[in-house]
């Protein structure tokens, strides 16, 4: 139950630590968003979690990975950012790419790679706050 006595809603995302060699993260804003967060996105039916991180990574970013490079790194639960009263529940892996490789596609206005203390003075997802981001730089 959720705060106001409702079933809770959740949204289920595949979601990426992706970092570089230099010891940045990539972070991504969807256009009409403020926050920025992990890039990633909603499995299709009957994707798994890593499929669709690939397709999404590949639709969002114009990068091209296999499912063998990722490495799984867990399921967290957040607040949804972009999606009051729903949480959100992700399933992340981590992949290094090369900034050089990556340009905003789709969705996306804006794709940078930042360092903790860049993205700390940025608006975040709450899922990057409490547990994409202490992964990326620990």
């Amino acid at each position: 139950m959720s705060a106001t006595g409702g079933p809770v809603r959740e949204v289920h995302v595949s979601a990426a630590v992706v970092t570089d060699g230099a010891g940045r993260t990539l972070l991504v804003r969807k256009r009409g968003t403020e926050r920025f967060m992990a890039p990633g996105g909603k499995p299709e039916p009957g994707e798994s979690a890593s499929a669709a991180l690939v397709r999404e990574l590949h639709e969002e970013l114009g990068v091209v990975v296999a499912e063998s490079a990722l490495r799984y790194l867990g399921r967290f639960e957040s607040d949804a950012a972009n999606e009051p009263g729903y949480r959100v529940v992700a399933e992340a892996f981590a992949i290094r790419l090369a900034p050089a490789s990556v340009s905003a596609a789709a969705e996306i206005a804006e794709a940078r790679w930042l360092t903790a203390d860049e993205a700390s003075r940025l608006p975040l997802a709450p899922l990057s706050t409490e547990h994409l981001l202490p992964l990326a730089w620990a």
